[in-house]
């Protein structure tokens, strides 16, 4: 289960974020990609962009419920 307090820098401020347990997979950037972005150097995902349509954010919660890991949160503040 993602952890807000452990999130990734990067994540813009909203409802879904992703913690320090991405391991890179890229799954989330895959299926919601207007709203994952990865972090090159560090390699980890982070929220870039809160979803802005009832699409992007079916979008992010199908990200959130396929992640191998858990990594990615939805903290209920949009």
């Amino acid at each position: 289960m993602a952890d807000r307090e452990d999130k990734n820098q990067g994540n813009i401020g909203g409802k879904f974020y992703v913690d320090t347990q991405c391991i890179d997979c890229d799954l989330c950037r895959e299926t919601s990609q207007e709203n994952f972005k990865r972090e090159e150097e560090e390699g980890y995902s982070y929220v870039y962009k809160q979803p802005d349509n009832q699409e992007e954010e079916d979008q992010c919660r199908e990200a959130m419920e396929g992640c191998p890991v858990e990594a990615i949160g939805d903290d209920g503040v949009g």
